[in-house]
């Protein structure tokens, strides 16, 4: 089933590689993103319809962290046209004052939902089989009227929760890049330069962009992986349309996950060891 997740993941973002996130077509865009993702998500429910879990760990697994990796891009993308259809343009103030307000709005439901987040967060695992096994659902824990209207065939208590709040944190990336855009258009503009070439592994490159991703080191962390990968494959002139594929390959490694890191490590204090014996 992470291989078939990680399989609709690589067509969501190859398609939205096809336009510019922050460019004059994401309105129209996004209605694209919505709808294509929408057909992904019906595949999944008459697969998840049909499929026998083999175990309700497994089960868990899939409401708690595969699904909602799905389901939140289409949340994201939802909320991008609602923003953007809704996008004041009196004045950069006016703007300014708009976007900050979607910011607030991200804080409002984090302070309203902070004890869910601070179980997910925490990796906590005590309430998972009333929170991510259908039909489990313990009303004394489970206290929102959503669980009565739900799909119950392809939904839990709080598979959706943990999909807002992924697609959540990419919104707030969103909103901050988007802030920027108007108070400093200049630093959007594309120039061309003499780019030097890639001649490694490519997968050790989408290596580095994640380990980059997950330091939160670039822009203070108002950064997408997929602005990483882009801004990496334009430096080093390499097409890395396939780095979610490549990621999860990495991540289901047994042994050496960061192997190119590791030897980055290694090549490094091997040349500072050469330079104390000059």
């Amino acid at each position: 089933m992470q291989k078939y997740i990680g399989n609709l993941l690589h067509q969501i973002d190859s398609e939205s590689e096809h336009f510019d996130i922050y460019g004059y077509d994401i309105i129209e865009n996004s209605l694209k993103m919505i709808d294509f993702i929408q057909l992904r998500l019906d595949e999944l429910r008459g697969k998840i319809i049909e499929y026998e879990f083999s175990s309700q760990e497994e089960e868990i697994v899939f409401f708690k962290e595969l699904k909602p990796q799905v389901l939140s891009k289409q949340l994201y993308y939802n909320k991008i046209y609602c923003i953007e259809s809704k996008f004041p343009t009196a004045s950069n103030e006016a703007a300014k004052r708009y976007l900050n307000n979607q910011l607030h709005s991200l804080e409002y439901y984090f302070n309203r939902h902070l004890d869910f987040y601070q179980y997910y967060r925490s990796g906590s695992t005590v309430y998972d089989k009333f929170y991510f096994v259908r039909g489990n659902v313990d009303p004394k824990l489970c206290t929102e009227s959503s669980r009565f209207n739900s799909d119950l065939k392809f939904s839990t208590v709080y598979d959706f929760k943990v999909a807002k709040i992924i697609a959540n944190e990419m919104l707030r990336i969103y909103l901050n890049r988007r802030l920027r855009t108007i108070e400093d258009p200049a630093l959007f503009v594309k120039t061309k330069k003499s780019r030097r070439t890639w001649t490694g592994q490519k997968n050790a490159l989408i290596e580095l962009g994640y380990s980059l991703y997950a330091s939160g080191d670039i822009d203070h962390g108002n950064i997408d992986v997929k602005e990483i990968m882009d801004t990496l494959g334009e430096a080093f002139n390499v097409d890395l349309g396939e780095y979610y594929r490549a990621y999860i390959a990495l991540r289901e490694r047994k042994k050496d996950r960061t192997a190119y890191l590791n030897s980055l490590i290694e090549k490094l204090t091997q040349k500072m060891d050469e330079d104390d014996l000059k």
